[in-house]
């Protein structure tokens, strides 16, 4: 794609954004979009071709930047012993899950009706993946525990608790109650492993 229309599809995608924290997506029309992105909306409808499309390039763009903070995070703990690598991952996972925080409320009511479902559950296979080989590499600091389960488990866990605290109002956080959350979730997941 040569520089301009990067640019304008950029443009799009973040005004989509903007109005879907503000306004919602009902009141996220392709005209005010391509209005607020400074675009005519025949060039938006070059791009794409409805405004389900517009989400569902905000959504693959809130998913990979979460994606490269995990993928990130796994590849940091894989010499971590599994206390220090959980911990680690509970943090990250509550910390990706707190960049715009209203933009992944919104997003996690919206991603059911885009279809966007195929690539979050791509996402997911890659996170379990990681996790699972991990766990595998570290089956010495463990009780005997069925990889797969022991995966699911931690994951879906740490998910939870992170996205949980974020549609819970992440803002209003403070840090320390924020260390709390990671304590306590660490100390879950590691009672579970161990």
């Amino acid at each position: 794609m040569q520089a301009r229309s990067r640019a304008t599809v950029d443009a799009l995608v973040e005004a989509t954004a903007r109005i879907l924290v503000r306004e919602g997506f009902e009141k996220a029309s392709t005209n005010r979009i391509a209005d607020i992105a400074g675009v005519s909306v025949g060039s938006l409808y070059q791009y794409f071709p409805s405004k389900e499309a517009l989400v569902a390039a905000v959504i693959d763009r809130h998913n990979e930047e979460i994606m490269r903070i995990v993928r990130t995070a796994l590849t940091e703990v894989a010499d971590l012993p599994v206390d220090k690598a959980v911990r680690k991952l509970v943090t990250v996972a509550i910390e990706a899950h707190r960049i715009n925080p209203k933009l992944h409320r919104v997003l996690a009511e919206q991603i059911p009706r885009t279809g966007q479902l195929k690539d979050v559950e791509a996402f997911n296979r890659e996170v379990h993946t990681m996790v699972r080989a991990y766990l595998e590499s570290r089956r010495k600091e463990m009780r005997k525990l069925d990889p797969a389960l022991a995966t699911f488990i931690c994951v879906s866990a740490i998910e939870a608790v992170a996205h949980n605290t974020v549609l819970n109002q992440a803002e209003m956080l403070s840090e320390k109650m924020v260390r709390t959350l990671v304590d306590e979730t660490t100390r879950m997941v590691v009672g579970y492993l161990r």
